[in-house]
């Protein structure tokens, strides 16, 4: 089991949760593996992405508190690895945490730092959202998302040797080069956000690995479907940094169709969830 980053020293260890999986479609599994990133890819450049991430993860956290409740916190891990056991990342230790905040939000840095706000787990109702949000963050970095917006390079044009380049260089340049890919990172979560067409992905790719792992396939429609009733500063962020609503519930529709997931039974997970949101500090 790889080492606990000290960043998440606080949190328990994530474990690997329980495996719900249902019979799916065939095709359904081959659309979360389909990146045309490899493990092979990866080879010598996971240190780095996971070291950018960390950096971006601090940064995260010196905007917004991680909340100190460890328990929660165990939870969010056991659902999230859950999902993410889906995904086609098997060299990436997911981190999971909430964080202080009546936000609707989650975020992703690079590497597999997830963080939700409290404001977004408040909104959900059951397991299931929250299992379809955390998966929707996994795509994120199981696509590279983060690291693909910032257009760095290596000598052989892919991202991932640049990102080594840059994370392990000596120079003062490098370091300067480096602190502003981190500073572009953060931007890019909390103001300008990543292209539409990588939301898009993160859902279908996240609708999929949830439903693989046992969960309601209808809960991010449904969580979804809530949010377009709130139109305040909670949501600001969110409607900015991502596509319209209504066009997410029609992508979504359309993947749930084109892969026969709606007949597919699903768990929620209420009871649980609510236990959990009864432990929140008050």
């Amino acid at each position: 089991m790889k080492t606990p980053i000290t960043l998440f020293s606080a949190l328990l260890a994530a474990g690997l949760a329980w495996q719900t999986a249902t019979a799916a479609p065939q095709a359904a599994r081959a659309r979360v593996s389909e990146s045309h990133y490899t493990l092979a890819n990866l080879q010598g450049d996971m240190e780095a992405e996971i070291a950018f991430g960390r950096d971006v993860a601090a940064r995260i956290l010196g905007q917004l508190k991680l909340l100190e409740a460890s328990e929660v916190n165990q939870y969010l891990n056991l659902v999230g690895n859950a999902v993410a056991l889906h995904g086609n990342r098997p060299e990436i230790t997911f981190r999971f945490a909430l964080v202080q905040s009546d936000t609707i939000n989650a975020y992703a840095a690079p590497g597999g730092y997830i963080f939700v706000t409290t404001g977004a787990f408040a909104l959900m109702q059951d397991e299931s959202e929250l299992a379809a949000v955390l998966a929707h963050e996994v795509a994120h970095i199981n696509q590279r998302h983060i690291v693909e917006a910032l257009h760095i390079r290596g000598s052989d044009d892919a991202p991932e040797a640049g990102l080594a380049r840059l994370v392990g260089g000596a120079t003062d340049t490098a370091r300067v080069a480096f602190t502003q890919a981190v500073d572009k990172a953060v931007e890019i979560l909390f103001e300008a956000g990543l292209q539409q067409a990588d939301e898009f992905e993160a859902d279908r790719l996240g609708l999929v690995s949830a439903t693989l792992a046992g969960y309601d396939p209808e809960a991010l429609p449904r969580y979804l479907s809530r949010l377009e009733n709130i139109q305040d500063a909670k949501t600001a962020v969110l409607y900015k940094t991502h596509p319209p609503l209504a066009e997410r519930q029609r992508a979504i529709a359309a993947t749930l169709d084109a892969e026969g997931l709606r007949r597919l039974p699903g768990a929620s997970g209420h009871s649980r969830f609510n236990d959990m949101k009864g432990k929140l500090p008050q």
